[in-house]
């Protein structure tokens, strides 16, 4: 595999603004969503932000030339949850289990270095297995989990 992770340029958002659609497909297992009336699910909320705040990260992540997934990543102000957040992460089917989202997450962490917050749905247990090794993984086992208090959707916060 010829891995790379990019930061997606406003004439190309498109892509994820697309694979956003695999993403919400995947959350019917957990989140009530729904397509409309054309088989297509409601836009992203504020997506559009990822191109317009400076705050704001969209990544591509690649094989080759073409699209295995996406990642948002948002700097957080005020030290309450950390420095980042990870939004979203997504992986196409065909690349899980090879390797793809350990690689990406690791990257991404190395390039925003502080404190982190990582969080999933209560509910996504392979998410939650996936993150706690990936994170486990890149800080020796060096992170806190917190769990929501209404929600109980948990959350690994660690510094990178």
């Amino acid at each position: 595999m010829e891995l790379s992770l990019i930061m997606v340029p406003r004439e190309q958002k498109q892509v994820i603004r697309h694979l956003m659609q695999f993403y919400l497909y995947d959350f019917t297992k957990y989140l009530d969503i729904d397509v409309d009336s054309y088989g297509v699910f409601p836009d992203y909320p504020n997506l559009d932000d990822y191109w317009i705040h400076t705050d704001k990260y969209p990544f591509l992540i690649k094989n080759g030339s073409s699209p295995a997934g996406f990642a948002l990543v948002d700097k957080l102000f005020g030290k309450k949850d950390g420095d980042f957040y990870m939004t979203e992460f997504f992986v196409m089917q065909k690349y899980r289990r090879s390797g793809v989202g350990t690689w990406a997450a690791n990257e991404l962490f190395s390039r925003f270095q502080g404190e982190w917050k990582v969080s999933q749905v209560r509910t996504n247990m392979v998410a939650q297995a996936f993150w706690r090794k990936v994170i486990g993984g890149y800080t020796n086992g060096q992170f806190r989990e917190k769990f929501h208090p209404e929600s109980g959707n948990p959350s690994q916060h660690f510094v990178t």
